[in-house]
């Protein structure tokens, strides 16, 4: 048996063994990843042979053992960065986007990766999670999300995926509702076209439980700039009427009332003054002559997060707490000013500082004010919390288990030091949100506390639609060992 331990160190899972799956570099492009499909269907086969639970890997980045697979093999795919550009023969004429800002990407492409690929083309993504260092799939299976409120998570810009299903199938699966790929493109990669909305919508964050996704067709935009800032304002009946309604008619940000790409507020529960931090990026057209973002002295730059920079906190004395949180903030959190870059230089963080507990959770925007006086109530019971409050804001998915789930989600972000003051925290506050009814969804790839019951209270009838397409898309030997410890702790290993 071997360990296998998460990026942020976090958690260790036993494990059989960790396989590093790589291209031949012999052959062209497209011949290496039809190779390596079928490489991918001799593990299945061989793992269905043994009894032994697989699971491919992106970055790691996950606080959960979401992508883990106890006691079995996890496939390591970050070599895997193949892409593919997509001609007009490859698209059918139905396809209402632009044949020429598609990317085809193999799963283990980082972000950051992709993001450098599209600007060469004059290209971009149309958004990213906070960090770049994910791998495309990876942060797609997990619901990966920035704040760019009218675009939604990373998932949403993916309109196809090629899956290894089992030893002797493979497809490739798109919406039937906005058909994309021609015969032509489907034999380029010998598999087998599925077009179906409920099977694809259910695929899209499905965290390693269909099958291998081996490859992902993104629809990009044309390259832009965002023109960033970072300022500390007043958290007053104004931003809290913001922060609830998502109206910029009268706000009082850098740009006026333009309505921002991307909207994030933190809020340091210690701050005697009672302000709040307050990121507004707006869209741009590309030009080349601007100054590329600066870090500040900490090195936080301008697309950073918390998880930056909060793992730099311990668990200390709980006397001590607000004023060592007060201190990381004086030197990580440093206000700027009409700052420029393009998507993928603002959020390019691929890096980690310190071990850090980390806690998001979706909710509707009416709610929002009053979950934030029950932080601030329940860390005086239940604290100190060594961390801080941050909230980002995003669109509904159409994905079936997208934990943004409410027309305008409000990501409620919760990092803290390692400790069980903070397990006591995250679990006080919500216990305290089901004691006053007030809806909520988990991240799936952070600290959560998940189960049967919350599942359902959550998600309806679009898990029963998951737990289907699932039996439809597996047989039943492909669906034991594509099952994990968590996913038979929520209930989704339904055989049907």
């Amino acid at each position: 048996m071997k360990e296998w331990e998460n990026k942020h160190e976090i958690f260790k899972e036993k494990i059989k063994d960790l396989r590093i799956a790589a291209n031949e570099p012999a052959l062209d492009a497209l011949d290496s990843y039809n190779d390596c499909t079928k490489g991918f269907q001799k593990l299945i086969q061989e793992a269905i042979e043994t009894k032994t639970p697989i699971r491919s890997l992106g970055a790691g980045w996950s606080w959960s053992k979401i992508a883990t697979a106890k006691n079995g093999i996890m496939l390591d795919t970050k070599q895997l960065n193949t892409t593919l550009s997509i001609s007009a023969q490859s698209v059918v004429p139905a396809y209402t986007g632009d044949p020429g800002k598609l990317l085809f990407a193999q799963c283990g492409n980082g972000v950051w990766e992709l993001s450098k690929e599209l600007r060469e083309k004059k290209l971009s993504l149309k958004t990213s999670g906070a960090s770049n260092g994910q791998t495309i799939v990876g942060a797609m299976s997990t619901g990966a999300h920035g704040a760019t409120f009218d675009v939604g998570a990373v998932q949403d810009f993916v309109v196809g995926m090629h899956i290894i299903v089992g030893p002797n199938r493979h497809i490739w699966l798109e919406r039937k509702s906005a058909p994309v790929v021609s015969a032509s493109f489907v034999q380029k990669l010998q598999t087998e076209l599925v077009q179906n909305d409920d099977f694809f919508n259910a695929a899209l964050v499905s965290f390693g439980n269909f099958g291998i996704i081996h490859g992902v067709m993104v629809e990009a935009t044309d390259l832009f700039l965002l023109e960033t800032y970072m300022r500390p304002m007043p958290y007053d009946d104004t931003l809290k009427k913001l922060m609830a309604t998502l109206d910029f008619s009268n706000a009082t940000l850098p740009c006026g009332n333009e309505r921002p790409f991307h909207l994030q507020v933190i809020i340091n529960p210690y701050d005697k003054d009672n302000m709040a931090y307050v990121y507004s990026f707006y869209k741009r057209p590309y030009r080349d002559n601007y100054q590329r973002p600066v870090p500040n002295e900490a090195g936080i730059g301008p697309g950073d997060d918390a998880p930056c920079f909060i793992g730099k906190l311990t668990n200390s004395i709980p006397k001590l707490v607000p004023v060592l949180v007060n201190t990381l903030l004086a030197g990580a959190l440093k206000p700027f000013e009409k700052q420029f870059g393009t998507l993928g230089e603002i959020f390019n963080n691929t890096t980690l500082h310190g071990k850090l507990y980390s806690a998001a959770i979706g909710l509707p925007l009416n709610k929002v004010s009053r979950v934030t006086e029950i932080l601030f109530e329940i860390n005086k019971i239940k604290g100190p919390f060594a961390g801080l409050f941050a909230y980002r804001f995003i669109k509904k998915s159409q994905a079936k288990l997208a934990f943004t789930r409410f027309d305008f989600t409000c990501i409620l972000e919760l990092d803290g030091a390692p400790s069980n003051t903070t397990k006591k925290f995250y679990s006080a506050v919500w216990q305290r949100l089901e004691e006053e009814n007030i809806p909520f969804t988990f991240h799936w790839g952070k600290m959560n506390e998940l189960d049967v019951d919350r599942i359902k209270k959550m998600y309806g009838k679009d898990a029963d639609t998951w737990i289907a397409a699932r039996n439809k898309l597996l047989d039943p030997a492909a669906m034991k060992i594509f099952t994990n410890p968590l996913l038979k702790e929520w209930g989704l290993d339904t055989v049907v």
